[in-house]
């Protein structure tokens, strides 16, 4: 899931949809953005792909894909939404090096505010610089 993630941030997200994705990068005052919308379209494929895997024989893997969409997207809001944005105030005292890292590759994506630009499009794969990052600034 980690390479569709990347594939549809990058080209989907920054590119088709940018205009509900853009509010995500230029941070607007309230709660809900535009962006959020994707988590409605991601909900509608995942069901989809319930319907159909569970009631047309010979589609099972199908259901299957569903519960990996689904699984991702808790673990897009458990990651994205409240560890790294702090939409939610959970998880506010972690220091873990993963954490670190991971929230430093997200910071650098967001320091690009156009549709072109950009970098670290993955949300869990985080790159080996930021884990040095995140190593040097512990000690």
């Amino acid at each position: 899931m980690e390479c569709v993630t990347w594939l549809t941030h990058k080209y989907i997200m920054h590119g088709l949809f940018w205009n509900l994705h853009e509010d995500h990068h230029n941070k607007t005052p309230h709660f809900f953005e535009k962006n959020d919308y994707f988590f409605v379209m991601f909900a509608c494929v995942s069901m989809f792909f319930f319907g159909v895997g569970n009631f047309v024989e010979g589609f099972r893997f199908m259901f299957y894909i569903g519960i990996g969409i689904t699984l991702y997207g808790i673990a897009y809001f458990l990651v994205h939404d409240v560890f790294i944005h702090q939409r939610f105030k959970w998880f506010t005292r972690t220091n873990n090096i993963y954490f670190r890292a991971l929230r430093k590759a997200h910071k650098v994506h967001h320091k690009h505010m156009g549709k072109q630009e950009g970098e670290c499009f993955g949300m869990l794969f985080v790159p080996l610089k930021y884990f040095k990052e995140a190593m040097r600034s512990k000690q």
